[in-house]
């Protein structure tokens, strides 16, 4: 299934890449057909997943070179499956929605259904050496995808974005060598290297591995002081592309650090576990005082993403700690992390997906330019309200649910952190209600006069998205079912 996952949408890019003769809409199809397949596969496997199985499960394996211990090798524990599913359903809902490609329909959802194969590759790979070798292509997709499709200086946005993650991604790439030559027997298998942890009580060696892969996954994250490439990498991409760039490629930052620094190195973890929830409170007020202060709508959220991915390294910071043996605390802050990432990228999936919306309407992302749409699009801000309302943790909504693990967990290892960390929220709200009304309320601006509704498209996808968010505020026992079980191997059973 995990297999299937993967590759539907790179087998379905290989006749878009290859054959000019389909129109936008064959394109169109083609795009959702393979993107729908993929989501349908992961399903699937989520149905099938027991989360009081083995760790790894829906396992496939394929020898490579094994001398080198190189292998195809994917598999999912409940942390994976979580944010491997979440990221399929934000790739449909990309595909599905309108789109002005320019005419370059082919070669536009070619770009998207490649990024999402190797994007998926990530979450997926068991083997260590495709984990990286995915999360490099995804540098590729994304670049072609600003730089094309994106508008006011995208090649710039495009470069310094590729610049700085792939920089980033070369620090990841010697903390992988690094750990590959530590081991007695040379393989990339995860499950080996987890179960082995080669480089317990190796102090400056395994320090130094540790931070080379941190700072690696910190510039994916983007964790402050290495964030300043995410702001003008979304303003200029298109909404779909920004959805993804914030819904799915941040997440493998996060993602990367709970695979390899926590699982594989976590007695080093622990040590720079202080440090790592210092920089993530830094990166929570930073990035909602920052927002606060900006007047460009797809500016304002994206640095709400620094906010929140803020919060999801904070739970991971805590699950390393070893302080006191607060073996729940840390599983509930990992749990949290978890379902932060999921929730983030819902929510602010289609926070960019409705700041493309209104693009192709006014061609505009200044907030001064709005108000008063409430009366002409309600479709628009009824989502846009619940998005908003779910960002700022509102109870019953997906954000809520995980904010208060992190800091319920953060509160019982470090307790002022959580304190100066719960500011961070305040200043959240602010700057959401903020949003919503100069967007939406006050007087409607002349050129705003004819500004037309949500379509029936439009509505379905964000309306999809919105359901998933209501769905884990108020039952979200679905989610936390498979995560806990994993987090609990990893943050509550050392």
């Amino acid at each position: 299934m995990l297999t299937v996952a993967l590759f539907a949408p790179l087998l379905g890019a290989l006749p878009l890449a290859l054959n000019s003769r389909w129109s936008a809409a064959q394109a169109r199809w083609i795009a959702v057909v393979a993107s729908g397949a993929s989501l349908l596969a992961l399903a699937l496997a989520w149905l099938t997943f027991d989360p009081a199985g083995p760790l790894f499960q829906h396992v496939d394996e394929v020898q490579w070179v094994p001398s080198l211990g190189m292998a195809y090798r994917v598999g999912v524990d409940g942390i994976a499956l979580a944010v491997a599913t979440m990221s399929a359903v934000l790739f449909v809902a990309a595909v599905v929605y309108p789109f002005d490609t320019r005419g370059e329909a082919r070669q536009y959802y070619a770009w998207l259904l490649f990024l999402h194969g190797v994007s998926l590759g990530v979450f997926l790979a068991l083997d260590l050496l495709m984990f990286y070798v995915c999360f490099d292509l995804t540098l590729v997709g994304m670049y072609f995808l600003i730089g094309r499709w994106g508008h006011g200086d995208p090649q710039l946005a495009a470069f310094k974005f590729f610049l700085y993650t792939f920089a980033g991604s070369l620090a990841l790439l010697l903390g992988i060598i690094g750990l590959y030559l530590a081991l007695e027997t040379p393989t990339f298998d995860m499950r080996a290297i987890i179960e082995q942890q080669p480089l317990a009580g190796r102090g400056t060696y395994a320090s130094l591995v540790f931070l080379a892969m941190m700072v690696g996954l910190a510039v994916k994250t983007p964790l402050v002081p290495v964030h300043t490439w995410l702001p003008q990498a979304h303003v200029d991409a298109p909404g779909p592309a920004s959805a993804i760039l914030a819904g799915v490629l941040l997440k493998m930052g996060t993602y990367g650090m709970i695979r390899l620094p926590l699982a594989m190195l976590g007695e080093t973890f622990s040590r720079f576990a202080l440090p790592v929830a210092v920089l993530a409170l830094v990166a929570i007020l930073y990035g909602a005082l920052v927002a606060l202060g900006q007047t460009n709508l797809k500016r304002r959220i994206a640095y709400t993403s620094i906010n929140h991915m803020g919060y999801t390294v904070l739970g991971i910071a805590v699950a390393a700690s070893l302080i006191g043996g607060h073996d729940e605390a840390r599983r509930l802050a990992l749990t949290g992390a978890t379902v932060e990432m999921v929730a983030h990228g819902l929510i602010t999936g289609s926070l960019f997906l409705i700041s493309g919306s209104l693009w192709q309407r006014s061609g505009d992302y200044a907030m001064a330019r709005y108000g008063g749409l409430a009366r002409r699009a309600p479709q628009l801000t009824a989502l846009t309200v619940l998005a908003a309302f779910a960002s700022l943790g509102m109870p019953g909504l997906a954000g809520f649910v995980a904010e208060f693990q992190v800091f319920t967990g953060t509160f019982a290892v470090y307790p002022w952190l959580a304190v100066l960390g719960v500011l961070g929220i305040v200043i959240t709200a602010a700057l959401f209600l903020d949003l919503l009304w100069r967007l939406f309320f006050g007087r409607l601006p002349e050129h705003l006069a004819h500004f037309p509704d949500l379509n029936r498209i439009e509505i379905g996808v964000l309306g999809v998205l919105a359901l998933g968010v209501v769905a884990i505020g108020v039952a979200p026992h679905f989610l936390l079912e498979v995560v806990e079980a994993s987090a609990s191997l990893l943050a509550g059973g050392r």
